[in-house]
């Protein structure tokens, strides 16, 4: 049922990157306009998110998730009936604010209920639905789009989604939310100031915005890109756009996570030197993604780039939860989701301002780059930072 949930949240934001075509030529958005429907709601998801993250740790996360769930779908209805640019774009700010709520008291929710010695399994299951999700977003919007109308789309995965509230609450009545800490407290403090007294997670939130940078550039300009760059259908690049890069990363995540659960019985820092692992592998395949000029090349680099990812998936996150204090993780989503979805607002947006000029393709080379500092520098917050830190909350 929280995989339920969670395919959802993804699916429900990520079904407007597929029918960028139509909203051009339907409702007059220009390229700029385009890059906003990604960057408004990541930028207003990123400031809720710290707020969404202190309130998931005060108060019931089943109320919270499943409250989520209702508004967020609430208002993917209401983007179908979207007449003009202006209107589409305050709902995807909505859709901001109302998925904000779920992710941290989701995460917090999986982790507590599993030991460290499989927290990375769980996480990376519960991690698959967002794959599933960007996936149904890219075909099904491009689907509906050309079979029935792209407003259709909206209609139904928000009615779908209000529909699943009842026995999703019902599932979670059943679930405690006692976690199951083994960290010290923090002592009651402000969870920010905590989290940010602790050079690891500092690093973390360093890395992790430079990773969702460049998956936030594929999600949202990939689809687009295949489309004017290889003559494909919508509903073909929405598929290719996602179906290669989304399986792969699928089997990194699982993958990934047994392997973290494994080696976590050997060093304590597994899970981090995976995500540096998973980082350095999608640098050259994101670059091969914007310079190939052929497309089974591309959907080549795509299940490459995948795979990093994927690792880098199941272990980012959750790593975090082995150097902060237990009564923190809801805030430590929170405010990796903050940073995380601000800077990946711009990636969006950069794409729109910068497609006809630099062009997708350079910005993935650029992208590139970026990844392969975000994994040297993890490599050396592991070896100066880590050990001390883990142990201050064990």
């Amino acid at each position: 049922m929280m995989w339920v949930a969670y395919f959802l949240n993804y699916g429900d934001r990520q079904v407007v990157f597929s029918i960028f075509p139509i909203l051009k030529r339907e409702l007059h958005f220009t390229d700029t306009q385009l890059g906003l429907t990604g960057s408004l709601f990541l930028w207003v998801y990123a400031l809720a998110s710290p707020i969404a993250g202190q309130i998931g740790d005060r108060f019931s996360k089943r109320v919270l998730v499943v409250s989520s769930l209702v508004l967020w779908s609430a208002v993917t209805a209401l983007t179908g009936a979207s007449r003009s640019p202006a209107p589409l774009l305050v709902c995807r700010a909505l859709i901001g604010v109302t998925e904000s709520l779920f992710m941290p008291a989701a995460v917090a929710l999986t982790a507590n209920a599993h030991r460290p010695e499989t927290r990375s399994r769980a996480i990376a299951l519960f991690d698959t639905a967002q794959l599933a999700g960007v996936v149904l977003g890219g075909w099904y919007g491009g689907f509906v789009a050309q079979r029935y109308h792209w407003r259709a789309a909206f209609y139904s995965l928000g009615l779908f989604g209000i529909l699943f509230a009842a026995p999703y609450l019902g599932f979670l009545r059943t679930v405690s939310e006692e976690a199951n800490v083994e960290t010290k407290r923090s002592g009651g403090r402000l969870a920010i100031r905590t989290l940010l007294g602790i050079p690891t997670y500092r690093f973390l939130c360093v890395v992790f915005p430079a990773f969702t940078f460049i998956l936030w550039l594929l999600y949202a300009w990939l689809p687009n890109f295949l489309y004017e760059k290889f003559s494909l259908g919508l509903a073909d690049a929405g598929f290719t756009a996602t179906v290669y890069l989304q399986t792969a990363t699928l089997v990194g995540l699982l993958c990934g996570g047994v392997a973290a659960d494994w080696l976590y019985r050997r060093t304590r820092a597994a899970r981090l030197w995976l995500v540096c692992l998973g980082l350095l592998l999608s640098a050259p395949c994101v670059h091969l993604i914007g310079s190939s000029g052929s497309l089974a090349l591309t959907k080549l680099a795509a299940v490459g780039f995948g795979l990093g990812s994927g690792i880098v998936i199941a272990n980012l996150m959750v790593s975090s939860f082995d150097v902060v204090p237990g009564d923190t993780r809801a805030s430590a989503v929170g405010t990796l989701n903050l940073i995380g979805a601000f800077v990946s607002g711009f990636a969006a947006l950069l794409g729109g301002v910068w497609n006809r000029s630099v062009g997708i393709g350079a910005l993935m080379t650029y992208a590139a780059v970026v990844a392969v500092a975000a994994g040297l520098s993890l490599l050396y917050a592991i070896r100066r930072y880590f050990p001390e830190d883990y142990a201050r909350v064990h």
